[in-house]
């Protein structure tokens, strides 16, 4: 299971984060600064596990994001390096080369896209296909109901 999963830029930024566990604020902010103070100071041909506490750490950069996931120790690191590298292509998909700017301006879509993928610490839907098919949706709802809301009421 998966217990934390957070999108940070190579200054340190958070970007995106998302607890599967019901964790404490102060927490939180702990566990996101020993985070990317970690895997910032990581040279940059080094493995991409790490062991902290009771969990491992699977981290992986794109363009300019560090994208770090949390799983508990017996958990298997390909397997949660593959969730990684899906979320980057399912973000690629919609954005079209994702960025971290995509991910800035376009947060509540990112988290749209990792609610349709993951659920509870755990992967919810394997197909990119089906997976692009509900945002499509959401999509196209959502013009609905701005198109709908557009319009006078008398």
């Amino acid at each position: 299971m998966m217990r934390f999963l957070l999108l940070f830029s190579r200054q340190g930024k958070l970007r995106l984060q998302k607890w599967f566990l019901p964790t404490l604020e102060r927490d939180k902010k702990k566990i996101t600064r020993e985070m990317t103070a970690m895997v910032l100071a990581r040279p940059p041909r080094t493995c991409n596990f790490l062991h902290w506490k009771d969990l491992k750490i699977i981290y992986k950069r794109y363009a300019s994001l560090y994208f770090c996931l949390a799983i508990e120790d017996k958990e298997n690191e390909l397997l949660a390096l593959e969730i990684i590298h899906r979320y980057v292509e399912l973000l690629d998909k919609y954005f079209g080369n994702v960025c971290e700017l995509d991910i800035i301006f376009n947060f509540e879509k990112a988290y749209f896209i990792l609610d349709e993928f993951l659920m509870g610490g755990e992967v919810q839907e394997t197909s990119k296909e089906s997976v692009n098919r509900c945002i499509e949706a959401s999509d196209m709802l959502q013009e609905t109901m701005e198109e709908y809301m557009s319009k006078p009421a008398f």
